[in-house]
C-alpha cells in the first residue's frame, strides 16, 4: 500500500518538521505554495476536490479505490495523505525526496484492468500528470475561491513552483502554468466518467468524523464546497450539479469567513510553522 511506503519512509506520523535545522524544502519558504498549504480550511476542501477529479478517471479510480484504505479506514487515509502533502511542501528536502521515492516504488507495483477494459500502472506518466494536476487545481482553487482571490499571474507562479516535486513523483508533463492546466483539463474531459465510486467517496467524507460532533454541520458544508470548486462543465459532466451539492449564499459566506480567519491564525503546532522554525524564520512568517 502507498500508505505503508509513506510510514516506512517517515518512521510514523509524528514527523518533526523542525529538523534538521537549516535544511531547505523542495519549494522555497517565500513561495505562494507555502502560503496556500498553511490554510487548513482550503486544504481540506481542495483535497476532496482533487480526489473527485482523480476518481473520475477510470484508471486512477481503480488504482486508488482498490489499493488504498479509503473505504475501510477513511480517517487514517486522510491523515496519511495530508501528511504526505505536508512533507512534500514543508519537509526538509532529503526526507521529502526519500518519501517520494518510496511512494514511486509502491506505485510501480500497482497495476490492473478497469471494468471498462483499460489497463494501467500507477506510474503511467499520463496518470501521474493527472493526479498532480488535480491536486494542484484543488488546493489552488479552494484557496483562491474561499480564502483570498489569486490573480492569473499568481496561479502561473503556483503551477511553476509545483514542477520540482511533480518531477520527483514522475509527473514530467504536469501543468506548469494556468494555461497548461486548462488545456489538460479540456483534453481529459472526454475521459472522465460519472461513477458510483465518487458518490461513495463523498458519503465517506460527509460521515467520517473528521471534526468534533458539534462541528459536523460545518464539515458537511466543506464537502459541498469541494464539489462547488470543480470547474462548472466538469461538475455537470460528472452529474454533481444537483441541488444536494449546492451552497446557499450564507453558507458560502460562512466558509469564506472561516477560511480568511484560518489564514490569519498562527497554528503553533502546524507543519508550516515548524518548517519556518527549522529555517530560522518567525512563526508568523507566512501569516503577514
Amino acid at each position: 500500500m502507498i500508505e505503508q511506503a509513506i510510514n516506512r519512509r517517515m518512521g510514523d506520523e509524528r514527523f518533526d518538521f523542525r529538523q534538521p535545522r537549516g535544511e531547505e524544502a523542495l519549494i522555497p519558504a517565500n513561495s505562494i505554495t507555502w502560503r496556500i498549504f498553511k490554510n487548513p480550511v482550503s486544504m481540506f476542501v481542495g483535497g476532496i476536490t482533487a480526489v473527485i477529479l482523480e476518481l473520475a478517471e477510470p484508471r486512477v479510480r481503480d488504482g486508488v479505490w482498490h489499493n488504498t484504505t479509503f473505504r475501510t479506514d477513511p480517517m487514517g487515509r486522510l491523515r496519511r495523505t495530508g501528511l504526505a502533502a505536508m512533507v512534500t511542501v514543508y519537509g526538509p528536502r532529503t526526507k521529502a525526496e526519500a518519501m517520494i521515492a518510496g511512494i514511486r516504488g509502491m506505485h510501480g507495483k500497482i497495476s490492473g484492468v478497469t471494468e471498462e477494459g483499460f489497463t494501467y500502472n500507477a506510474n503511467d506518466v499520463e496518470l501521474l500528470n493527472w493526479v498532480q494536476a488535480t491536486a494542484s487545481y484543488g488546493f489552488l482553487e479552494a484557496y483562491s475561491q474561499l480564502v483570498k482571490p489569486l490573480s492569473s499571474e499568481e496561479k502561473d507562479i503556483f503551477y511553476g513552483e509545483s514542477g520540482i516535486p511533480a518531477g520527483l513523483y514522475g509527473a514530467k508533463g504536469s501543468p506548469r502554468s494556468l494555461a497548461e492546466q486548462q488545456a489538460l483539463f479540456e483534453a481529459m474531459q472526454p475521459k472522465l466518467k460519472p461513477t458510483d465510486v465518487i458518490d461513495e467517496f463523498l458519503e465517506l467524507m460527509l460521515h467520517t468524523p473528521v471534526f468534533p460532533r458539534i462541528l459536523r454541520p460545518y464539515q458537511y458544508l466543506l464537502v459541498r464546497a469541494a464539489v462547488q470548486v470543480l470547474p462548472d462543465d466538469t461538475r455537470a459532466h460528472l452529474k454533481l450539479d444537483t441541488r444536494r451539492w449546492q451552497l446557499k449564499r450564507w453558507q458560502r459566506a460562512l466558509i469564506r469567513l472561516s477560511g480568511r480567519l484560518a489564514d490569519r491564525i498562527v497554528i503553533k503546532a502546524s507543519p508550516a510553522v515548524h518548517a519556518c522554525q527549522r529555517l530560522g524564520l518567525p512563526d508568523g512568517f507566512l501569516y503577514k
